[in-house]
């Protein structure tokens, strides 16, 4: 497979970054606990400066807290005080190399409280005789905001990255809502308080560690910040000695803030990925203070072999947009324990937004703090919320109401696995790897054992704790076949845009809008294809639904193919578009007959026929004159009615699916031709009504008397009138005896065209009608005849 490697400078380098993303002003207020008992420690409600986030911290990193931590939190919204929650015990450690340098702290798992103002504690032993750890306090965290006109993030790429020469990024959050910060602005006012190092650091301040203009983004590297000699090359991915040492304007809390800028030793090496990388929200973009961690490079593994997934045990009851607050909050929370940075190598909300956790290069494989004893060559992936069960189960293992990790959370996870594990070419579904253990105090697990884990695995799977609850570790194995593929099932769900469905095909001139749906979220989708006739067409990203394309005339099949982000590929089935230009036509010309009915002087009843034809698919033929009417594809005759003595013009228009139209038309004259212009035989009486023709009519009893019309026509009705007496007659055309009709009706009917004869063309005939002399009722009455020329 071919691969490119593509590379931006640093930890937060993006194309089209603004160097104007500088840190947001964080504060962690921190308040000793009292109490006479050595098991009691307490702190009193009391006002205190905005924060968001309280964690519970003690002298001693290895020191355990046997007993209950509780805390109530004044809201800065309502004033209302919660009841009191219960803290959790710490499950996210570093490895010794961190957890045993000088002022580490342990520490209970830190409770988002969302924006506060007030604050109790009470902390109880286990037993009356059992002692709490020295140095309580509790840190109350206050994650800023964002200086006015400052942008909080513009969702950039990764550091660096490399990828399949063709694939292409398409991952973003599946949330309307973009991250942005709502939290308190900080006080700062409370003399009582001991702030940390980022205290007095200006929110208006533009950091020099993230310079942008100090880095080529084609190399990710500077001459002027980079070693000129090493013993190897420096990695794409890698930040840059000013980015590890950025340049403070004031002193700075990190243990290491006097080193002196050194490279890595050893220096990891550069990663390639067959996986393009996700959309991630960098450490610049969600405001870290890069002079508060430790200044200096992390500690680097030689590649991740499993990433962990874990949750940050906080309210699911954020909003998204609070979720750079409630991330800067955690790296505040962890630094106050004296970490060396955030734990986390990534963390994800649950709208699917990606960011950035430890610095180090996040195509790279940072030692993080997240899995006690099995950091090193792992990665943790932490879901912003709780994921225990609703009820039952771990329900009690944490403070807060569990929830159902969502779709958009758990495809960004399967994204980011994606991308990593496309470095190493392992299959994120099935397969496995060991690492040893690092730690002499891990429960369940012996140091320097190997243990063999599923490459996205649970935090329970490597450490003794319920993370990351029970509903997010069953949806493991979703993420490991969001992450490894193939993209679900896929269906073309219409076409539209200009095509038109009739029976079980499509139809368009030309242009259609082709739709689709798969169950397989679009976070790990890099593209979608449509073939017509087996060739693409047209692309879209992962996360459309739609798109156009256009077609030749003829027959064509559709189809959709996505692509996962690993590269495999899902066709649909296909659908029938058939492109149509071409007019309908009229085979049979239109053509106009009497037909039977009633007559008058006004209207004469016809008969208009054709047959239209479509190459692909007829929809409609419409009639636009002598009157106006809609008929279906099938129909081919139309009952209307005509005005007498006249040249009507009939015109039809069809049309086919697509809307091409092809129109027919002729001409015909409807005449009415009454006695006085005929022949008679035997006795004929003259009777006058306004019922009939004309005011008049002929009437006869006799038998075998007989009248005659001679006319020029292509179609010809006789016209009667019918009662309950009327008789019989023989009807005879051009000499020839053609059929007898029988006149009588249970009604009185007057004018009524009841014998029509139609031929393909005009000509002279000549009809006759023999009275029969029916026994009982031997009248006939004649009113004319009605014919088309």
């Amino acid at each position: 497979m071919a691969v490119a490697t593509v590379a931006m400078a640093g930890s937060g380098g993006h194309a089209g970054a603004s160097a104007a993303r500088g840190p947001v002003k964080t504060h962690v207020h921190s308040l000793s606990l009292t109490g006479a008992s050595a098991s009691l420690k307490t702190l009193r409600a009391q006002a205190t400066a905005p924060f968001s986030m309280v964690g519970v911290t003690w002298n001693g990193a290895h020191a355990k807290l046997r007993g209950v931590v509780e805390v109530r939190t004044r809201s800065a919204v309502s004033d209302h005080w919660t009841s009191w929650l219960k803290m959790q015990q710490p499950d996210d450690i570093p490895d010794a190399a961190e957890l045993n340098r000088p002022g580490v702290r342990g520490g209970m798992s830190p409770m988002w409280s969302g924006p506060s103002n007030g604050i109790q504690v009470r902390v109880t032993g286990a037993g009356k005789a059992t002692a709490l750890p020295a140095g309580l306090r509790v840190d109350l965290v206050d994650p800023g905001k964002p200086a006015t006109g400052t942008t909080q993030y513009s969702g950039m790429g990764l550091a660096g990255y490399a990828m399949d020469a063709t694939a292409t990024d398409t991952a973003t959050p599946t949330d309307g809502v973009a991250p942005t910060d709502t939290a308190t602005a900080t006080a700062g006012s409370d003399t009582s308080e001991t702030p940390t190092a980022t205290d007095s650091a200006s929110p208006t301040d533009t950091p020099t560690a993230t310079d942008s203009t100090s880095v080529a983004p084609s190399t990710g590297t500077s001459a002027s910040t980079s070693p000129s000699a090493s013993p190897t090359s420096w990695p794409s991915q890698l930040p840059s000695l000013s980015e590890a040492y950025p340049s403070c304007t004031t002193a700075t809390s990190s243990p290491s803030a006097s080193a002196s800028p050194t490279a890595p030793d050893p220096m990891p090496t550069a990663t390639t990925s067959t996986v393009a990388p996700p959309t991630v929200v960098t450490r610049a973009d969600w405001g870290a203070d890069e002079c508060a961690r430790d200044t200096g490079y992390p500690l680097y593994g030689s590649a991740v072999k499993v990433m962990f997934v874990h949750h940050t045990d906080t309210p699911n009851d954020y909003s998204c947009a609070d979720s750079p607050a409630i991330v800067r909050s955690l790296y505040a929370a962890h630094l106050s324990q004296g970490w060396r940075d955030l734990g986390y190598n990534f963390l994800v909300d649950k709208c699917g937004t990606i960011f950035e956790g430890r610095f180090g290069g996040m195509a790279l494989p940072v030692v993080g703090a997240q899995t006690y004893g099995f950091n090193t060559n792992s990665m943790g992936v932490a879901a912003i919320g709780t994921y225990t069960d609703l009820s039952g189960g771990d329900s009690q293992e944490t403070t807060y109401t569990g929830a159902a990790p969502s779709t958009a959370l758990l495809s960004s996870i399967a994204r980011v696995a994606a991308w990593k594990f496309g470095m190493t070419g392992v299959d994120p579904a099935t397969a496995t790897a060991s690492l040893p253990e690092g730690s002499s105090d891990s429960s369940g697990f012996t140091l320097g054992k190997d243990y063999t884990f599923n490459v996205i695995s649970g935090h329970r799977d490597g450490f003794a704790t319920d993370c990351p609850g029970n509903q997010l570790y069953n949806a493991l194995g979703t993420i490991r076949s969001y992450a490894s593929g193939p993209v679900g099932t896929v269906s073309v769900t219409g076409l539209a845009g200009g095509a038109v469905k009739s029976g079980t095909s499509y139809y368009t001139k030309g242009a259609a809008t082709v739709s689709w749906t798969t169950s397989t979220p679009s976070a790990v989708i890099s593209g979608f294809d449509v073939l017509v006739d087996g060739k693409a067409v047209a692309h879209t990203s992962g996360s459309a639904r739609s798109t156009s394309i256009s077609v030749a005339s003829g027959s064509h099949t559709v189809q959709v193919r996505a692509t996962h982000v690993r590269g495999s590929t899902t066709l649909s089935g296909s659908v029938t578009l058939v492109g149509d230009t071409t007019a309908p036509t009229f085979p049979t010309a239109p053509g106009v007959q009497v037909r039977t009915g009633t007559v008058n002087s006004t209207s004469v009843p016809v008969t208009v026929t054709w047959k239209a034809a479509d190459n692909a698919a007829l929809a409609k033929v419409m009639a636009t004159s002598p009157s106006s009417a809609t008929f279906g594809p099938t129909v081919t005759s139309w009952s209307t009615s005509a005005k007498p003595g006249a040249s009507d013009l009939f015109a039809l228009k069809a049309y086919d699916v697509t809307g091409n139209t092809g129109g027919a038309s002729v001409y015909r004259t409807p005449n009415i031709t009454q006695e006085t212009s005929t022949t008679r035989t035997g006795t004929w009486t003259r009777k006058s009504s306004t019922s009939y023709l004309g005011g008049y009519s002929y009437s006869s009893s006799s038998a075998n008397a007989s009248i005659s019309w001679t006319f020029t026509g292509r179609s010809v009705a006789w016209i009667v009138s019918r009662a309950s007496t009327s008789g019989q007659a023989y009807v005879y055309l051009d000499g020839t005896k053609v059929a007898t009709v029988d006149l009588k009706s249970s009604t009185t009917l007057y004018r009524q065209a009841l014998w029509t004869k139609t031929w393909s063309g005009s000509a002279k005939h000549t009809l006759k009608i023999v009275v029969v002399g029916t026994s009982g009722r031997p009248t006939v009455t004649t009113d004319g005849i009605a014919t088309i020329s």
